[in-house]
């Protein structure tokens, strides 16, 4: 019975839902506010049922005080005839209205928001950052941007529970000793009155401190996540270069800048804690002296003493947990600010407000006057002042040294990148106009830089086809020339073939057969338009050659452009189109570029083996 009571509050909330408004907003209130309104209802449960709470508690001394008036006042034999309705309200109190209330605040809070909570924001939050622009990606640290979705969502629980916890309840419990103490004898809170100020001033000059200082130790955390797992995710390198010592000394830098921050914090807290011990000391023996006078000199009762002095040593003891939950609640606020800096920045790679997807009837693909520079209001453009035209079914290679332009225009394409003046056209239509995904689901890419999934080999080879039946998958694998090395795959699981897992970016397999995955993949994916960059530079001969009658295959009846510094696995292309500097400086077939003996010319006479030695041609 309990259990589907539990359940009803776990499901009250789906963790993957989106908010109606996808853009987190800046500012702290606001950002906090944007995942806290989407647990409106819980949250406002919650409040009640921490302010009956606080009630109840606050009535606990008020109990005490009465039940020793009783005994004071009446005769042995006769308390319970003649306060036993009193007695009973004490008891419901005790036992029937705290114990539910709490209860039910453990089931919204424990059920409802915590686990909900903490992961919508995440979900949420990576579901913005994930559609943020390469360009977002390439400025920063993979591990850093994750460090600080992760940590949101707790932070933000984490913030607003306590201060529902701390800042409210203790606000109510004040509110009814105040009254009650009030009643007793007004003398009772010049006591009470002062340290309220001193309270309410120590809380206001340690809790900014807490969060600016919580705010930077996030931020050296982030930053040491972010070296940490940059080593990680380069062991090869670091391997390989014998560099652990200056590695050790990059990591370690970091380590030492997030200590020095947090030391700034711990001292905070010691400062606070002293502060509050003196202050503390000084209430009680305030008012137990003042209570004691007034019995002394009959002002007060001895039910009014058993009275004051419990809610004087409950004020105490919750001060110093008010002050541990709003350091706490303070550090979140850091946390939470230092994460919202990366997580709600507006997305700048957008859809046209009326996008429609896609549509490709033929496969032409048309760069028209198009520039562009990675680095905006600098001198020189990558691309500069661009125009081309691919037929449909055309197969265009580009040829240029590194830096001239080639993988550029690719990216371009994609829309990884928007261009800064001109357009490119995807049959009549502009990549701007459309949506993102529909441009990228109509060209398949092979890169130099094969980058695979930490998942299974299947998952990685239906990436861009889901709906991919298990025949057609096996018929790309083979047409890769990779389907004898993927039923020998297994992983430390014990899972085999297709289903074995190969390691983060695909570290598990070598260069060769992560490319030849790649190829299988857009082979599958089938796509209309096809890009080859590089696709076959980490191939040895042998098994270039065994997979060229498939590449041609996949080739067949698409556009195509490829690149490569190994002239000869483009020299068959339709079209050769040779560049310097983002401009086209010669565009022929093979035939004809060898004949003119310019650029082209002098690259294909310097090659050795077959691979372009393009800076030593340019330098030539």
């Amino acid at each position: 019975m309990f259990n589907r009571v539990i359940n009803y509050f776990d499901n009250l909330y789906a963790p993957t839902a989106l908010a109606q408004d996808r853009q987190p907003p800046m500012g702290i209130n606001a950002f906090v506010g944007y995942f806290v309104s989407q647990f409106r209802g819980a949250f406002i449960l919650r409040i009640i049922c921490v302010a009956i709470g606080a009630v109840a508690d606050a009535l606990m001394p008020v109990f005490v005080g009465l039940v020793v008036g009783m005994l004071a006042t009446t005769p042995p034999g006769q308390i319970f005839d003649l306060h036993g309705r009193t007695l009973l309200l004490m008891v419901v109190v005790v036992v029937l209205v705290r114990p539910t209330t709490f209860l039910l605040d453990t089931l919204i809070r424990n059920h409802a928001i915590v686990p909900n909570l903490v992961d919508i924001v995440r979900w949420q939050s990576h579901w913005h950052v994930i559609r943020q622009s390469w360009t977002y990606f390439q400025n920063d640290f993979a591990g850093r941007i994750a460090n600080k979705v992760i940590q949101a969502g707790e932070a933000i629980e984490i913030g607003v529970n306590l201060t529902i916890d701390a800042a409210w309840y203790a606000l109510v419990f004040v509110i009814v000793a105040v009254v009650v103490l009030a009643q007793l004898d007004p003398v009772l809170l010049l006591p009470i009155g002062v340290w309220l100020l001193v309270y309410a001033v120590l809380f206001t000059i340690t809790m900014p401190l807490i969060a600016r200082y919580s705010e930077t130790l996030s931020e050296a955390k982030s930053v040491m996540t972010g070296r940490i797992v940059d080593s990680y995710t380069n062991i090869q390198t670091l391997k390989t270069f014998a560099s652990g010592e200056h590695e050790d000394q990059y990591v370690a830098e970091s380590v030492t800048l997030h200590v020095v921050e947090f030391r700034k914090l711990m001292r905070v807290f010691t400062y606070m804690w002293s502060v509050l011990f003196l202050l503390n000391a000084g209430l009680v023996v305030s008012v137990t002296w003042l209570a004691l006078a007034g019995w002394n000199q009959g002002t007060l009762s001895a039910a009014a003493v058993a009275t004051a002095i419990p809610f004087v040593l409950q004020i105490m003891n919750m001060s110093g947990w008010i002050l541990e939950i709003g350091s706490n609640v303070f550090r979140q606020v850091g946390t939470t600010k230092d994460s919202m800096e990366t997580i709600a920045q507006p997305l700048t790679m957008l859809d046209a407000p009326a996008a429609k997807p896609l549509e490709v009837t033929k496969g032409e693909l048309v760069y028209d006057n198009v520039s562009f520079n990675y680095w905006r209001g600098k001198a020189g453009s990558v691309i500069d002042e661009f125009s081309l035209r691919v037929a449909p079914g055309e197969k265009i290679g580009l040829v240029g040294r590194s830096g001239s332009g080639k993988s550029t225009l690719v990216n371009l394409a994609l829309r990884m990148f928007d261009v800064q003046e001109g357009s490119i056209r995807i049959d009549g239509q502009d990549v701007r106009e459309v949506t993102q995904e529909s441009v990228r689901a109509a060209i398949g890419l092979v890169s130099q830089d094969t980058s695979l999934l930490h998942r299974s080999v299947r998952e990685n080879l239906i990436y861009g086809r889901q709906d991919a039946t298990e025949e057609e998958m096996i018929r790309a694998a083979v047409q890769a020339n990779v389907h004898d090395v993927i039923m020998g795959l297994s992983d430390p699981e014990g899972r085999r073939g297709y289903e074995a897992q190969v390691g983060e970016r695909g570290v598990k397999l070598s260069g060769g057969q992560r490319q030849r995955i790649a190829i299988a993949r857009v082979l599958l994916k089938n796509a209309p338009i096809l890009v080859l960059d590089e696709a076959t530079s980490a191939l040895d001969s042998e098994v270039e050659a065994a997979i060229q009658e498939q590449l041609t295959q996949l080739m067949a009846g698409k556009t195509v452009i490829a690149i490569a510094h190994r002239l000869s696995t483009i020299a068959a292309m339709d079209r050769l189109v040779v560049l310097e500097q983002g401009r086209i400086v010669e565009e022929g077939t093979h035939a004809q570029l060898l004949a003119r003996g310019g650029h082209y010319a002098m690259l294909w006479q310097r090659q050795s083996g077959g691979f372009l030695d393009l800076d030593a041609g340019a330098t030539a």
